[in-house]
């Protein structure tokens, strides 16, 4: 089956996903990859709402049996909404990775900042290099 990668989402270097919520806000995640790769996640430490964040500075860290990661913010702005639901049970990220599984939501100053990160055909292209895993493209929206 292979590990999907949504079309109509951004991503980062670091795994990290990005989706427009609304005219001002972005949804944030970690891509199926970035999952598969940890194996089996057992503690997500997310920011606090009204946290202002850094894009490319951490903003949080996830810990699976095989490493501790940071959770590097995509673009700049300030925390609204952390997924509570997620971080009281990290282990359903693997499940749930775009729909419910989101971290946080950003307020940005400027919603095309997202535009300058990258594509899901340009992410494909990134993680191929770095994996022999059958990657594939979700077409629809999720």
């Amino acid at each position: 089956m292979g590990i999907k990668i949504p079309a109509n989402y951004r991503y980062t270097e670091t795994h990290e996903w990005a989706k427009k919520n609304n005219d001002k806000t972005i949804i944030v995640g970690i891509s199926e990859y970035a999952i598969h790769e940890l194996g089996d996640i057992v503690f997500l430490e997310l920011p606090e709402i009204e946290s202002q964040i850094e894009q490319g500075e951490p903003f949080g860290s996830i810990e699976s049996v095989k490493a501790v990661s940071d959770l590097l913010a995509p673009v700049s702005g300030r925390i609204i909404q952390v997924n509570e639901s997620i971080q009281d049970a990290p282990e359903e990220l693997a499940d749930t990775t775009y729909e419910d599984g989101w971290l946080i939501e950003i307020e940005v100053g400027d919603i095309s900042d997202i535009d300058d990160l990258m594509t899901a055909e340009e992410y494909i292209s990134y993680i191929k290099k770095e994996s022999e895993e059958e990657i594939e493209i979700i077409e629809e929206e999720i």
